[in-house]
């Protein structure tokens, strides 16, 4: 006959292996399902990959419109340097034709686009178109000269 005491071992041998059963079963359990841990970890990453994404798509926008304000000013520069390189070109032929003993600056209207000089008014002589047209064609950067003078048509006074 089993003693009390032997009794008692067995079942709480048994009471023991019942619990450890259990913890396995319930450990194993816990295993299958997804914790509060996992779901905050996985929404973590996506949170991050769609931040990440969204990064990448503004630094491309952000690049797609730094190369269009990069060409906008270059293009203002340019249009901007012409300007100033019209302006240079009407003032040496202004000068030019002033420091020109045939001709008289004031008759004579100088306008300058790309490079293309305009020369407009009303001049005594055709010597004197001739002259103009010629100083205005040896100025730097002139790439042609567009005749706009018209002789002054000899008007008898009435007496």
């Amino acid at each position: 006959m089993k003693t009390i005491n032997e009794y008692k071992q067995t079942s709480s041998a048994k009471n023991i292996l019942i619990i450890a059963g259990l913890s396995a079963v319930l450990g194993l359990a816990g295993c299958q399902q997804e914790g509060s841990a996992e779901k905050v970890g996985k929404n973590l990453d996506r949170s991050i990959e769609n931040a990440e994404q969204k990064i990448e798509e503004t630094k491309e926008k952000a690049e797609v419109k730094l190369d269009d304000a990069k060409k906008s000013i270059s293009e203002k520069t340019e249009t901007s340097d012409q300007y100033v390189d019209d302006s240079l070109i009407t003032m040496h032929v202004k000068k030019a034709i002033l420091d020109d003993p045939l001709l008289k600056v004031f008759q004579i209207k100088v306008t300058t686009v790309n490079g293309i000089v305009q020369l407009s008014g009303m001049l005594d002589s055709k010597e004197s178109i001739d002259r103009a047209i010629e100083v205005a064609t040896k100025q730097e950067h002139v790439k042609s000269v567009k005749n706009e003078l018209t002789l002054k048509a000899d008007v008898p006074s009435e007496e």
